[in-house]
């Protein structure tokens, strides 16, 4: 059965993804589907709901860099980028990652990076706070639809099949964050 939190139920929220839930929450564009991302059955019926191909990666949304700091291969990225990177964040950025031994594979999918944000859209955050770390974060759609924009969007798409949902504002962004490569500074999604 679909749960309904606010912003007033986050500790209730946090709680249904220590429990194994899947979670849509709004980011700064678009609502996102959320989960543990060291339960590998949480990630599975969330990619399930989305209809996605399991070599998919998806990004790790987080309140702060201590939140992201185990799953970066510190030592493959030059400070000068880690440091372009940090003055981004809290942002709408997301940046690519050479991965630790942190990062599950199954969220990174067949690629050899992880996509990290820190965001500064305060209800994100506040889950992540909530929560103790990062949390996986796709658009909540399913594959080939357009991303939520609003909970009863996010209702219509999956109903009961979702465990719950953080009914707060989207952010002010029209559309997804940049995503680009730390190494290389290519942007992979403008």
């Amino acid at each position: 059965m679909l749960q309904r939190f606010t912003l007033a139920d986050l500790d209730a929220a946090a709680a249904l993804l220590h429990g194994g839930g899947v979670l849509a929450y709004p980011t700064e564009a678009v609502f996102g589907l959320g989960c543990d991302p060291h339960d590998r059955v949480a990630f599975e019926r969330l990619f399930a709901l989305k209809q996605r191909p399991p070599t998919q990666g998806v990004l790790l949304i987080a309140a702060d860099f201590g939140q992201v700091e185990r799953y970066i291969d510190r030592a493959s990225v030059p400070q000068a980028m880690l440091q372009q990177v940090l003055a981004s964040w809290p942002g709408p950025y997301t940046w690519i990652f050479p991965r630790s031994a942190e990062v599950p594979d199954w969220v990174a999918g067949n690629h050899a990076g992880i996509a990290l944000r820190v965001t500064a859209h305060e209800p994100a955050a506040a889950l992540c706070r909530a929560y103790g770390g990062a949390l996986v974060s796709t658009s909540a759609n399913p594959h080939g639809q357009p991303p939520a924009r609003g909970a009863a969007q996010v209702a219509g798409y999956f109903g009961d099949a979702l465990d719950g949902v953080l009914e707060a504002p989207l952010g002010g962004q029209l559309s997804p964050t940049v995503i680009r490569d730390v190494l290389s500074g290519a942007i992979i999604r403008g």
